[in-house]
């Protein structure tokens, strides 16, 4: 099979192979797919181009919510320079929130038609983000597969998509004690995740579901178990084969993907190798950071979202975390946001939160998708890469992951 075979028959084949590697498709949604998903990476990591492609060779693609309209010059002009004042702030703040609902419907449109209607098509929402029930709602709107939400426990989400009974919602979620109080919520609202994401913290990349850095490694967030901890917990509900476990974090090979399925995953979630693939929505500076960094020189620092994160130490990172200790003596409450956009709903250096980040997330992240180097936060997860420093396109890393090496 090679990437200029017919499209259309690409999955089909992707399948095959995987199931004579002895994988299992994933059964979600009333589909079969392959047992491989894209996790959602933002700012713009993963918009339409990622998402749908991989969803076109039968898996699951995943957009990122976060600040899409970075994709979209037009709606980047709709808001501009602002005079200093409160009802200014209000206004650029209106007009920003705007213009991402605006991009999510673009993007889930051209990530649809890219798709072909194959595969499944998800969008992640971070729970930490102040427009996070409108673009919930959008997405909803839209006509969107499935509704992946982390960063926070999306206690709400049975209540936003009340009206849209078949779309698929996902929680992402890191322990045991997570999953059961989620469910228990859930279960009153006469609601059930469709499927639930397990990420481990000590693996992944961006924004880890550990409430401290020391809390990275911890033995109760290893898949060995966490997986069997929640199966359990499913099996005294019995709800274990109406909810699909997907592990996240560290998973390179079709070795992983067997590991993880004989624990009890019925598939998982990668994010940094789909993020070096030629079809990643960044900047190709973007892709060589993530390519040539090694999981020795990655760097763990708390976010301005509050959250513990991974990513690679460039030059920005390197001297913020440098400044960190003297930023945290100076912490106070700022009269606004710096870009009168408050993207997040407690950020640390808005709101003058100790210990949590005292950066602009939205500005680092920004510059990463176009390749600045020098100003960007590249998120990365552990892992030594399929194809190494190489950039590949999305239907070799898929066919990486579900056939196994030879001998």
């Amino acid at each position: 099979m090679t990437e200029s075979t017919d499209r259309s028959a690409l999955p089909a084949a992707l399948m095959e192979e995987a199931v004579r590697g002895g994988l299992a498709p994933l059964q979600l949604g009333g589909r079969t797919l392959l047992p491989i998903v894209q996790g959602g990476m933002g700012v713009g990591v993963s918009a339409h181009r990622l998402a749908g492609t991989v969803a076109g060779f039968g898996a699951m693609g995943t957009l990122s919510s976060v600040d899409l309209r970075r994709h979209h010059p037009d709606l980047m002009a709709l808001t501009p320079d602002l005079p200093p004042g409160p009802a200014a702030t209000e206004a650029a703040k209106v007009a920003i929130n705007a213009a991402n609902l605006v991009a999510i419907e673009r993007e889930i449109r051209a990530a649809r038609a890219l798709s072909g209607g194959r595969g499944l098509l998800a969008i992640n929402v971070m729970r930490a983000v102040s427009d996070y029930a409108p673009s919930v709602t959008r997405a909803l709107e839209c006509g969107i597969d499935a509704v992946v939400v982390g960063a926070g426990l999306p206690l709400d989400l049975p209540e936003l998509a009340s009206e849209h009974p078949d779309t698929l919602l996902i929680p992402i979620l890191s322990d045991a004690r997570g999953v059961q109080l989620l469910v228990r919520k859930w279960e009153r609202r006469k609601r059930l995740p469709d499927a639930i994401v397990i990420e481990h913290p000590g693996l992944a990349g961006g924004h880890l579901g550990a409430a401290r850095i020391g809390d990275l490694h911890d033995a109760r967030f290893d898949f060995e178990t966490v997986i069997p901890q929640v199966l359990a917990f499913l099996r005294s509900g019995g709800y274990e084969k109406d909810i699909p476990l997907i592990a996240a974090g560290g998973v390179r090979s079709h070795a992983d993907v067997r590991r993880l399925q004989g624990l009890g995953a019925a598939a998982v979630q990668l994010g940094t190798p789909f993020a070096v693939t030629h079809e990643c929505d960044a900047h190709e500076a973007f892709k060589q950071v993530l390519a040539q960094a090694r999981d020795e020189d990655l760097v763990e620092f708390t976010s301005v979202a509050g959250l513990p994160a991974r990513a690679v130490p460039t030059v920005w990172l390197r001297n913020y975390l440098k400044a960190e200790p003297r930023l945290q003596k100076t912490v106070h409450v700022k009269p606004r946001c710096t870009l009168d956009f408050d993207c997040l709903a407690q950020c640390g250096l808005r709101d003058g939160l100790p210990g949590w980040g005292q950066f602009c997330i939205d500005t680092q992240l920004a510059a990463a998708l176009r390749g600045d180097v020098k100003k960007g936060l590249f998120f990365r997860g552990v892992g030594k890469l399929p194809f190494g420093e190489q950039i590949r396109g999305v239907g070799e890393l898929l066919r990486h992951m579900v056939t196994p090496l030879p001998a």
